[in-house]
């Protein structure tokens, strides 16, 4: 077996091929609840944040998240929403929680960088809102938190600040225009289907001047579980099907970004390693946190003696020395500005009054002040 796989992939370094993906015309409206309470006092939200006509605001976001005609078609997202739905409905859902609680932390950090307090801010894809218990009532007044799954909210940690929990899908924001000082999202991103449109609504409902900080899965990540479970199915049955769904790559996000209109743009990558017992207990936790793969062309059936293949071409590939194996998770980090005319610009091209050149000279004593 081994030398089969040696032959065939070990030497050209596994590279997984890119999925194909349809464009599927968007012909209803996302099975979302509009409800518009607050599932924590059960008191409903201000007016003045939510439009009168959550309809015609889910019409408005229609437009802004897909292009005529139609839209990527990549997630099952009605799935997904079962899937985040079983994971909280688990009685120790609460050890699965390291990894979001984990990038939440590291959202707030970046939220902490920026010398300014925020009066509102929303949550897209809050989960059981992970950042918002790391941020304190003087950088945040106020704190709105969406997400699909209605258990998850539900289950919101305690925070500082007075919270508003909306039932909505990340896809088709439910806000005015120029509403919220600051838009944050940590590991929610990644299953949109059209994460272009999706950049458009947040900066949508940004005021001017105001941030985005957000934390998405990156292309890098579970590339063991990715080529173990490749390199068993072609072993073992010739052939092999996506298991792991696609992920963004960070050589695109600057443009995508800078497409949904985001200025003064920082896109940075964190690598966060977990060590498990084995590869049966990263897909045990991995359907824990919901996030099994819910592409359209997943592959419904993963036979036993592939699996059981896998499991050791992965201790095999990437074990460590104590017996454990690895998961790598790339968590792209990413923030842009909405723009405003008090926001410093580039200087006009050409107007520069020092070369480059004369770098080299500092510190040098000139000639005519040799002695």
């Amino acid at each position: 077996m081994f030398s089969l796989i040696n032959k065939r992939f070990l030497n050209d370094g596994c590279i997984c091929p890119t999925l194909r993906m349809c464009m599927a015309r968007v012909t209803a409206l996302p099975e979302v609840v509009p409800s518009l309470r607050n599932i924590s006092t059960g008191r409903t939200t201000s007016e003045h944040i939510l439009s009168k006509s959550h309809y015609r605001l889910l019409r408005c976001a229609r437009h802004l998240s897909g292009r005529p005609g139609g839209a990527m078609n990549v997630f099952d997202r009605a799935m997904k929403r079962q899937q985040k739905k079983w994971a909280a409905s688990l009685q120790d859902s609460d050890k699965y929680d390291y990894l979001r609680a984990e990038a939440g932390l590291r959202v707030a950090d970046r939220v902490y960088d920026v010398a300014r307090t925020f009066p509102l801010a929303l949550d897209v894809g809050c989960g059981k809102s992970y950042i918002a218990e790391h941020l304190s009532k003087d950088v945040v007044e106020r704190f709105f938190l969406t997400d699909i799954c209605n258990k998850s909210l539900r289950q919101q940690r305690p925070s500082e600040m007075p919270t508003h929990c909306v039932l909505a899908d990340e896809e088709f924001l439910p806000f005015k225009e120029n509403t919220f000082d600051l838009v944050v999202s940590s590991l929610s991103l990644h299953w949109i289907n059209d994460l272009p449109g999706a950049l458009r609504q947040i900066q949508h409902v940004l005021k001017p001047d105001g941030v985005f900080i957000g934390a998405m899965v990156g292309g890098e990540t579970l590339y063991e579980l990715r080529c173990s479970l490749q390199l068993a199915e072609q072993e073992r049955e010739g052939g092999f099907a996506p298991h792991i769904s696609p992920y963004t790559a960070v050589t695109d996000l600057g443009n995508l970004l800078g497409q949904a209109g985001f200025n003064m743009l920082t896109v940075d990558i964190d690598e966060i390693q977990v060590n498990y017992p084995g590869m049966l207990e990263v897909m045990n936790d991995l359907k824990g946190m919901g996030e099994s793969n819910c592409a359209w062309n997943r592959k419904p059936i993963l036979h036993r003696d592939t699996l059981l293949a896998a499991a050791a071409i992965y201790k095999e590939m990437y074990g460590n020395e104590d017996g454990t194996v690895p998961a790598t998770f790339e968590v792209l980090h990413m923030i842009g500005w909405k723009p405003h005319e008090s926001q410093a610009k580039p200087a006009q091209r050409g107007s520069a009054n020092v070369s480059f050149a004369d770098l080299s000279k500092i510190g040098k004593t000139p000639p005519d002040q040799k002695s």
